[in-house]
């Protein structure tokens, strides 16, 4: 009987310490993105569904009682983009194991044209992609497949080059593809100060599990944009840690 106890406390214990968890990865993805508003708007009518239950509003009661009822269908379809991105990022956590998915000294090839391109004032978009594929974007680039320098970087985000419009896509060490045009966030939220290029590197994070790096033609500043969250004005020091720590190089 003691053993029984103490087996079912250990159960218990293993099951609130993942229920937590589950809870805490939810809120991370979540958090300064359009999901975490409409949960509290969601929390907001639920709030408006009990208080008409306790002030016998039964008109309102009734209304908000079968919107309630297909609550799941709601919440697919309010968060269906949140949940795909959601979905896409549970392999590629750390809880499966690393990734490796550049090497060094390719990664330092981008660190040094991102930092010579800030200088020079050329707005650039650095696509690196991970585990989510992206052909669609892409198929309607110019396909290159070249190993990854400062020197091509440069050239292909000069204004002069006929593929300058647009981003780079790597994955693995090589430049698939340049002059491909991303989908740009829809997010209210996002500052209205920040460009095409800044819009668009949030637009693919928030559907993709890609990293970006933006550089500012106005600014000459270097930002960086993953899981539709961006960090500006990072240093080139910064810019090595955090790739480093995110692609596993």
């Amino acid at each position: 009987m003691i053993d029984w106890v103490a087996s079912l406390r250990i159960q218990d214990a293993i099951d609130i310490l993942v229920i937590a968890y589950l809870i805490y990865r939810i809120i991370d993805l979540i958090r300064g993105t359009r999901a975490m508003q409409m949960l509290i708007g969601l929390a907001i009518v639920f709030l408006a569904f009990l208080s008409s239950q306790y002030f016998e509003l039964y008109t309102l009661n009734w209304i908000l009682d079968n919107f309630l009822s297909s609550i799941l269908l709601v919440i697919v379809v309010i968060f269906q983009d949140d949940i795909r991105r959601a979905l896409t990022q549970v392999g590629t956590r750390p809880f499966f194991g690393s990734t490796k998915w550049i090497e060094q000294e390719d990664l330092e090839e981008i660190v040094r044209a991102a930092v010579a391109l800030a200088s020079k004032r050329i707005g650039a978009l650095i696509v690196l992609q991970r585990e989510v594929g992206l052909n669609q974007y892409i198929e309607v680039g110019t396909r290159l497949d070249a190993r990854v320098s400062k020197e091509l970087i440069l050239s292909i985000f000069l204004p002069s080059s006929p593929i300058h419009d647009g981003a780079i896509i790597i994955h693995h060490g090589r430049i698939i593809a340049a002059g491909c045009f991303l989908p740009l966030t829809t997010n209210p939220h996002v500052s209205r100060t920040l460009g095409t290029r800044h819009r668009a590197a949030i637009g693919l994070t928030e559907e993709t599990d890609a990293v970006v790096v933006v550089i500012s033609e106005e600014e000459g500043a270097i930002s960086l944009v993953r899981e539709g969250r961006i960090t500006r004005d990072v240093d080139a020091g910064t810019l090595r840690a955090t790739l480093q720590k995110l692609l596993g190089a």
